[in-house]
C-alpha cells in the first residue's frame, strides 16, 4: 500500500470514530432508534469482572499440589475436552478455571487423598460467545476475545483500522438477543452512546 493510502486509511479511521462517537453523542438523549442494554463496567474499586469461562483452544495448566506428575499443561481440544494423567476426556468447556478444578479433584480423588488442585488459564482464545468479530472492509478481519471494558476503539486497532474501502459512518453491529431468538443489527449513528460505548460480544460489519 502507498504512503498516500496508508495516511487516507488512517485519516478513515479516525473520522469513522469520531464521526460514529459524534452520532451516538446525537442520539443520547434523544431515545429514538434501537437501544442496547448497557455493557458490563468493571470499576478498579469494584474488583474483577465476571470469571473467565474456559473455551476450546485456551491453554491451561493444571496444577496438583505436593503432586506435580499428576498436573499438566494442556490445550483445550476442539471438541472441549482435556487430559491429564489419570484423567481422560474431560469436558473444559464452558466451566470457569475454578469449576474445571473441583471436578479435577473430584476425579483424583479416587487416587489420592485430599488433593489441592488450581488451573491457570495461560492463553485465550474464549467461548464463541465471548469473542467480537470484525469483518468486511478491515485490514485483517478477525475474532478477538472480548475483554472487560473493551471499547469500539480497542476493537478496530486490534484489526489494524478500516480498510481503503471502508465506510466508518455506515458500520453496523450484530448481535443475537436471546430474549427474542433473533439476530439484531444496530447502526453505530443511530445507537446510544450510553449503550454502545463499551463493546460487549458483537459482530462489526464494517
Amino acid at each position: 500500500m502507498s504512503e498516500y493510502s496508508r495516511k487516507s486509511a488512517a485519516s478513515r479511521l479516525i473520522a469513522g470514530v469520531a464521526l460514529a462517537s459524534l452520532g451516538l453523542t446525537g442520539c443520547a438523549g434523544s431515545g429514538s432508534g434501537p437501544q442496547l442494554p448497557p455493557a458490563s463496567f468493571v470499576a478498579l474499586q469494584d474488583g474483577p469482572g465476571e470469571e473467565y469461562v474456559i473455551g476450546p483452544l485456551d491453554d491451561l495448566t493444571v496444577f496438583v499440589w505436593r503432586n506435580p506428575e499428576l498436573g499438566a499443561k494442556v490445550q483445550v481440544l476442539p471438541d472441549g475436552r482435556i487430559t491429564t494423567p489419570l484423567i481422560t476426556d474431560m469436558p473444559a468447556v464452558g466451566k470457569t478455571p475454578s469449576m474445571l478444578a473441583q471436578d479435577i479433584r473430584l476425579q483424583l480423588s479416587q487416587f489420592i487423598e485430599e488433593p489441592l488442585v488450581s488451573v491457570i488459564v495461560n492463553e485465550f482464545a474464549g467461548t464463541y460467545s465471548q469473542q467480537v468479530r470484525i469483518v468486511w472492509a478491515t485490514e485483517k478481519p478477525a475474532s478477538i476475545p472480548y475483554r472487560a471494558n473493551m471499547t469500539l476503539l480497542d476493537a478496530m486497532i486490534a484489526v489494524g483500522g478500516l480498510s481503503e474501502f471502508a465506510a466508518g459512518n455506515r458500520a453496523r453491529l450484530v448481535r443475537f438477543d436471546k430474549q427474542i431468538g433473533k439476530q439484531r443489527e444496530f447502526s453505530l449513528i443511530q445507537l446510544n452512546i450510553r449503550s454502545n460505548f463499551r463493546v460487549r460480544w458483537y459482530v462489526f460489519v464494517l
